[in-house]
């Protein structure tokens, strides 16, 4: 009798071990979150450029809701890792003083920053309202501390929520990756410039005056003098400068001579009379005689300054004394001016009593900046 006890014991005891194993199999498991979709993050410049290690910043969160249904709350977690185990902040990050920025998108707008914000977590509370699969949050979240390691990656878990605090089961989640970068610091230095050059002409590369393009000095006039009519020649010149106190331009130099003789200069504004002496010039287009443009580009009074100074202002008037300031960048005030190209006209009459001979003048056109 006692040998039945034992063996219904021994079955009842292997009969109880499988009823636990089977109980152990059919024990409920947690439902997984939903994955979004399209997501990621941007490091915007807040106070402090986007992405600098410790820097004071905004992270731009763009996102797919992955399941239709209410959405009262999104969290975002800072971690060193990604995935959905144990968060470990990244060093340095501070997203307790985090505020919303800016939002946009369906169905997923209305929410402000709910709780208290930990060094490396927060989340987003609205009213719980729905929201369907695949549509789109833009959420810009600004105040945000961003790891203090250069060049270093770390990741944020986004998980959305039925609920208004994160509380209960979540519904979606995914992780995005963002990383610091050393910032690149260029720096080079703009000296105090002056850029001046003269000669017959002076052309443009790329439209910008070019000073490379200057050629030589040697001008002559375009007729031999004559009693009644009036010869006439160009040069051309280019300045540019940034001094704070702009520049002026001198001409000096001796009149047209030959010998001992010469041909009266202009020492007051005179318009051309053939016929008598004169040798002046001008930093005008004229019509009388028909010789010269205009400075160009024209001066607007901000990063076009030069002109023509008083006595060589004038079209059609024509002066010439050594040492007078010819041109200056003092439109709309004194200060710095891109390249102009000025260009110097020059007009010749004489009597009929004028002595023969090759007559020239040596003139130097001096640049002076103040800075």
């Amino acid at each position: 009798m006692k040998t039945p006890q034992k063996t219904l014991f021994k079955f009842l005891a292997v009969g109880g071990m499988a009823a636990a194993l089977v109980l152990q199999t059919v024990l409920p498991t947690v439902a997984s979150a939903a994955q979004i979709t399209n997501r990621s993050v941007t490091l915007q410049a807040g106070s402090d450029p986007g992405s600098e290690p410790g820097g004071t910043v905004r992270h731009l969160f763009t996102f797919d809701v992955a399941t239709t249904g209410n959405v009262g709350s999104i969290k975002f977690d800072y971690c060193t890792t990604a995935g959905t185990g144990s968060c470990t902040a990244p060093t340095g990050i501070d997203v307790s003083g985090a505020s919303l920025g800016s939002e946009a998108g369906s169905d997923l707008t209305g929410f402000s920053v709910g709780g208290t914000p930990t060094s490396n977590s927060y989340y987003l509370t609205r009213t719980v309202a729905s929201a369907t699969s695949g549509d789109t949050a833009v959420l810009r979240v600004d105040n945000v501390d961003n790891p203090t390691t250069a060049n270093y990656t770390f990741f944020v878990r986004i998980t959305t929520y039925a609920s208004t605090d994160t509380t209960g089961g979540s519904t979606d989640l995914g992780t995005v990756a963002a990383s610091t970068a050393e910032p690149i610091v260029l720096s080079g230095t703009m000296p105090e410039s002056l850029v001046f050059c003269t000669g017959a002409t002076v052309s443009t590369t790329l439209g910008v005056p070019d000073c490379s393009t200057a050629t030589a000095g040697a001008v002559s006039f375009n007729q031999l003098f004559s009693p009644t009519t009036t010869a006439h020649a160009t040069s051309q010149m280019a300045a540019s400068t940034n001094a704070g106190s702009g520049y002026v331009i001198t001409v000096n130099g001796a009149t047209l001579t030959s010998g001992g003789n010469t041909i009266t200069a202009m020492n007051a504004a005179t318009t051309s009379v053939p016929g008598t002496g004169q040798f002046g010039l001008n930093l005008k287009a004229n019509s009388t005689p028909s010789v010269g443009t205009e400075v160009a580009p024209a001066a607007n009074g901000t990063n076009y300054r030069g002109q023509a100074a008083a006595g060589y202002s004038t079209a059609d008037t024509f002066k010439f004394t050594t040492g007078d300031t010819v041109a200056n960048s003092y439109n709309g005030g004194a200060g710095g001016t891109d390249a102009q190209i000025f260009t110097a006209s020059y007009m010749a009459n004489v009597p009929g009593s004028q002595p023969a001979g090759t007559y020239t003048s040596t003139l130097t056109y001096i640049c002076t900046p103040t800075f």
